[in-house]
């Protein structure tokens, strides 16, 4: 079997669904990889790397899909026109299985054209929170990362030091940083600004987060009463709360912002826009050189006045809106990423080196939108 892996076209993506290690044990398992030239350059990834690690190289797309019966990609891949790039499904023949982050919530249409390709889609964001299938869990190993990079970056932003500094010439005072979302993204934010010397606390709807910050030497900050009990999906993830709770933790977060130099902000709910934590009177609150990294802008923001993708100044308070947070740590996140699509193929292929299709498979059930020219999940039919 053919197993294409081409060049990201998505504007300000760097990373790639291949690295040479996932490619050795590709090759080794049977598959005849095809890597469009330049797929890894801005991952760091050179085109004799992974010709060196058994693959073919392909001058471009077109040639690197034609006849492909599986292909891996990073973004879903381009339609044409309305994409302001080439078809690159129309290059895809009926059958071919795209194993990828599809986002089938905020592209229906999307769906509805891979059914109509014939392509079996393998939307890899919805990887269900089971011990099995961690390391396939897309979300989890990119917003590790991610939140590790959104606090460098804050840093970056932010005109003052992060530890405690005792000099002949006077302190320097500790920057105080509030993580709003304890998730992988947020947990790992934790972690750097410790690291860096900040005193840091957190909140989460999540009760089961508590435990998880004190334990990375951060202050819980949250409401407590019986709807947190109930405050996270069986998967793993944050309910949307009452408008009577967002109500209380909102005046506690109002409370707590004013004192601090740096937020991050991580909270996100599937296929439902970003929720709104913090609002301009918060961000007027705050003492100009403060920074608030938004990690939820691509899905609007959880900051009042965030623009996705831009830096916006509000009174001396800079309010960050990255659009894609992974991609600015290209190699690392390639390398997780791409081990992550490797196990998932791993769980579909034969000994033989067959296609298996376990349709009882929670991991199959939960990932599979569309198959035999049909949508088959259910969440999108």
């Amino acid at each position: 079997m053919k197993l294409a892996i081409i060049k990201e076209t998505t504007a300000g993506e760097s990373r790639v669904a291949a690295t040479p290690n996932t490619v050795k044990k590709m090759v080794a398992a049977g598959l005849s990889v095809i890597v469009e030239k330049g797929a890894g350059v801005s991952a760091s990834i050179l085109d004799d790397h992974y010709s060196d690690a058994g693959a073919t190289l392909a001058k471009d797309a077109a040639a690197a899909l034609k006849n492909a019966d599986i292909v891996m990609k990073v973004q879903r891949p381009l339609r044409g026109k309305g994409d302001g790039g080439a078809d690159e499904l129309a290059m895809m023949k009926k059958g071919a299985i795209l194993i990828s982050a599809l986002n089938p919530a905020g592209d229906a249409d999307g769906v509805k054209a891979y059914a109509k390709q014939g392509v079996t889609a393998v939307a890899m964001e919805l990887m269900p929170r089971i011990t099995r299938a961690q390391s396939m869990d897309i979300l989890s190993s990119q917003a590790n990362l991610a939140g590790y990079k959104a606090v460098l970056d804050a840093a970056h932003d932010y005109g003052r030091a992060f530890p405690m500094m005792m000099t002949a010439a006077g302190t320097v005072a500790p920057a105080r940083v509030f993580v709003m979302g304890a998730g992988v993204a947020g947990l790992q934010a934790i972690a750097t600004a410790k690291r860096l010397g900040a005193i840091v606390s957190a909140t989460d709807v999540r009760m089961a987060a508590k435990e998880q910050v004190e334990s990375l030497g951060g202050k819980f900050v949250m409401v407590e009463d019986d709807e947190t009990a109930a405050a996270e999906t069986a998967g793993g993830y944050a309910k949307e709360m009452s408008d009577a709770y967002k109500a209380k933790q909102a005046a506690l977060i109002a409370e707590t912002i004013p004192k601090q130099d740096i937020i991050i902000t991580t909270a996100l709910i599937p296929g439902r826009p970003a929720p709104r934590l913090v609002t301009a009177e918060m961000v007027k609150s705050m003492k100009p050189g403060s920074v608030i990294m938004d990690m939820a802008a691509p899905q609007g923001g959880n900051v009042e006045g965030c623009v996705p993708g831009e830096t916006v100044d509000v009174g001396g308070v800079k309010i960050l809106g990255p659009l894609n947070l992974p991609s600015r740590l290209a190699a690392d996140t390639s390398e997780l990423y791409a081990k992550n699509l490797l196990t998932f193929l791993q769980l579909i292929l034969s000994e033989e080196g067959t296609i298996n299709w376990d349709w009882e498979d929670d991991i199959i059930k939960a990932t599979v939108l569309t198959h035999d020219g049909k949508i088959v999940h259910e969440g999108y039919q």
